[in-house]
């Protein structure tokens, strides 16, 4: 057999190295972290700069910086091996980080860097590329270019140049750039917030994006008094380490508002519940549950972190743009088992804060409770103010109705099936809310019947709210919603 050189067609490979990974603005922004963090940086900017020629973004360290031989083997294409030994610290993986990352967003990457008082710098032009020929910056063009503190200390920039990908159909202007780099500050905030919070004892990491500084944004709200944290586990997989810890966050009643939408992010707490998996401290993939078990309204406020050591990233399947991993078997069984625990502690968080046939004084329920010679009967309580309004309507032969169908629900109380499924599952069974912004809504719904009911008065109004199921449950968020709609 013979054998002769068939060398990639440099143009055709470079092109198409910008659809490596599934790289948005946040994640290719990430793997340029990644690379910042090993080089031991304390301190990041970023800016993402709207021009009339197309955006600029730029990404300037202070850390260690390169020589020039390790700044041209840094952007050569595949620049390492994904199997070889890597220290603890590098976040990196396959050698097509920085240029993946970078030309899925740009055409012209240019990285300027110091180190140890000496400038280098090298350029790919995907409009301007044969035959692998880099550009290599002369000192002047470094001078010229590179942001003022480079010249003074050791540190890198990267600059994206030619950025069509920063909006839909290649357009800036309007909205769509904003909300794009808006996503990217909120998406590293969490991607990062261990080092931007000094967790875990790693050293803080300061950034700033286009002159705001990103605050960690902690996804397992451990600082509240109403998280429950779960004890650390630690699991062995190939004679590596991997850290589990689960956390149930507070039920909304405990929160406020803006926690609320923090915590539930752009998808709600539905679609953000489940596995962090995190690589040396950095979150990869977020929401999933590996197949193990669905998603559910019960296990909403489930959340569990699981770090893993660079050494295992063949084993999770880690993707090229660190967005993406797969649950090695090893692991499955007793993941699902500490997953199983986790959703009935969940229910009863829930479970908790459901209604209650009770008489205490002062108080109104929804259901009530009939004893006598030895006979039990659940009904609707008729002095409910928003059935007792519907009762009330003008309209008799509405009302009639209103009261007969109160009847066929209270005839068909399911009491047998509830007895049974309490009995075998209580930690399944749940008959409140569980998101706020359905409390919210339902609220609004009933309050125009209720402002009618009590003839208009805003201070009787607020007394029923106060004091009646299911309001006076959550009466902190009653009250702060009807002050926002000005019905002091």
């Amino acid at each position: 057999m013979k054998y002769q050189n068939n060398p990639p067609d440099a143009s055709a490979l470079m092109t198409s190295a910008r659809s490596f990974g599934n790289y948005d603005l946040s994640s290719a922004l990430a793997d340029l972290l990644d690379n910042s963090i090993k080089a031991k940086a304390r301190s990041i900017e970023i800016k993402c700069i709207r021009k009339d020629d197309g955006p600029e973004v730029r990404i300037l360290d202070d850390g260690s910086g390169m020589s020039a031989n390790e700044l041209h083997r840094a952007m050569r294409p595949a620049s390492t091996n994904p199997d070889d030994e890597r220290a603890r610290d590098d976040l990196g993986r396959f050698g097509w980080g920085m240029k993946s990352a970078s030309l899925s967003q740009c055409r012209l990457l240019t990285v300027v860097t110091r180190h140890d008082g000496v400038l280098s710098g090298a350029s790919w032009d995907l409009d301007d590329l044969a035959d692998w020929k880099m550009g290599v910056l002369e000192p002047e063009e470094i001078k010229a270019l590179a942001d003022q503190r480079l010249l003074e200390r050791d540190g890198t920039e990267v600059i994206w140049c030619k950025c069509d990908r920063l909006s839909e159909f290649g357009q800036v202007g309007g909205k769509g750039f904003n909300d794009i780099v808006a996503h990217a500050k909120a998406q590293l905030s969490l991607i990062f917030h261990r080092y931007l919070g000094g967790e875990e004892g790693l050293r803080k990491l300061k950034v700033n994006f286009n002159g705001d500084a990103l605050k960690p944004a902690d996804p397992f709200f451990r600082h509240h008094d109403a998280t429950q944290a779960q004890p650390k586990e630690t699991l062995t997989l190939d004679g590596q380490p991997i850290e589990v810890q689960a956390f149930i966050l507070p039920h909304y009643s405990k929160i406020t508002a803006g926690e609320h939408d923090r915590l539930g992010a752009e998808e709600g707490f539905v679609r953000n519940q489940g596995f962090y998996v995190y690589r040396q401290h950095r979150l990869i993939i977020h929401g999933t549950w590996f197949r193990l078990v669905k998603h559910g309204e019960l296990s909403q406020l489930v959340r569990i972190a699981i770090n893993i050591p660079n050494s295992l990233d063949a084993m999770w399947k880690i993707t090229l743009d660190k967005a993406d991993a797969q649950l090695p078997s090893g692991l499955k069984s007793r993941l699902k088992d500490i997953v199983d625990g986790l959703k009935r502690k969940s229910g009863k968080v829930f479970q908790s804060r459901g209604g209650r046939v009770r008489n205490e004084a002062g108080k109104t329920s929804v259901w009530a409770k009939y004893v006598r010679n030895g006979e039990v009967r659940y009904y609707l309580n008729r002095e409910h103010p928003l059935i007792a309004g519907m009762l009330d309507d003008d309209d008799k032969d509405r009302a009639k109705a209103f009261a007969a169908a109160l009847g066929i629900i209270e005839d068909c109380f399911p009491v047998v099936s509830i007895g049974e499924d309490y009995s075998s599952r209580p930690e399944m069974m749940n008959q409140s809310v569980v998101d706020r912004s359905t409390f919210i809504e339902k609220l609004d719904a009933a309050l125009p019947s209720l402002l009618l009911h009590v003839g208009g008065n805003m201070k009787t109004l607020h007394e029923i709210v106060a004091s009646t199921e299911p309001w006076s449950n959550h009466a902190d968020i009653v009250l702060t919603h009807l002050k926002d709609k000005g019905w002091n």
